[in-house]
């Protein structure tokens, strides 16, 4: 005979691990913040735009995004630069090396953390092949905050964001071939479409960097 001595304990126990279980699994609750990756205009200063030739769905499938685009953009100089910006609710899908679906077979082997340039500063991973001049760099913003550090800011808000509906991540990617090691990554043309990209999606929204 089982004792029912503790049954509210394990009643109460049960009902709160519901509470993630129906948000996230049954009512797949989401909080959108308004924002699309339509406002980043494909024109600015000296660069134009066309879009790549990726299928419609190739964005949700790979990163599963819900608001995506990917563009090459080239300047009067002749730079060319391919912008990725995604969305997803699922930002594992996003943050977990990001170049290896984006710029799939390069071989980025150097990795650094740099800001690119403004105030305060956004962080920014860099990678430069190893073998051919070329690179790529990437950031990550959620709730307006820059993420530096993305698997320790997902633990520090675990707890919130398993209790809450979901909120999305955004990636903010670019790469851009034959640049030689020599140049600062703030004086590349991918520095300024990665700088332009965020500035057009945020608008007038106060920087915030976060771990």
């Amino acid at each position: 005979m089982i004792s029912l001595r503790y049954a509210h304990y394990v009643a109460i126990t049960l009902g709160i691990a519901l509470i993630p279980t129906i948000i996230h699994s049954y009512l797949a609750l989401t909080l959108a913040d308004g924002r699309q990756v339509r406002n980043i205009d494909p024109e600015f200063s000296s660069y134009s735009s066309r879009p790549t030739k990726r299928q419609p769905n190739w964005g949700e499938v790979t990163f599963s995004c819900f608001d995506w685009l990917e563009r090459i953009y080239l300047d009067s100089n002749g730079h060319q630069v391919r912008l990725f910006v995604g969305r997803s609710y699922d930002h594992k899908s996003l943050y977990h090396h990001p170049e290896l679906a984006l710029s799939y077979g390069e071989d980025f082997k150097l990795k650094q953390r740099v800001q690119l340039s403004g105030s305060p500063g956004i962080p920014v991973i860099l990678l430069r092949k190893q073998t051919r001049p070329g690179i790529a760099a990437y950031a990550l913003l959620y709730e307006d905050q820059f993420i530096e550090h993305p698997i320790s800011h997902q633990i520090k808000h675990s707890l919130n964001q398993l209790l809450n509906p979901r909120k999305p991540l955004t990636l903010f990617y670019v790469s851009q071939p034959n640049v030689d090691r020599a140049i600062a990554f703030n004086e590349t043309a991918s520095a300024q479409v990665l700088r332009y990209a965020i500035e057009a999606f945020r608008k007038d929204v106060a920087v915030v960097v976060d771990d």
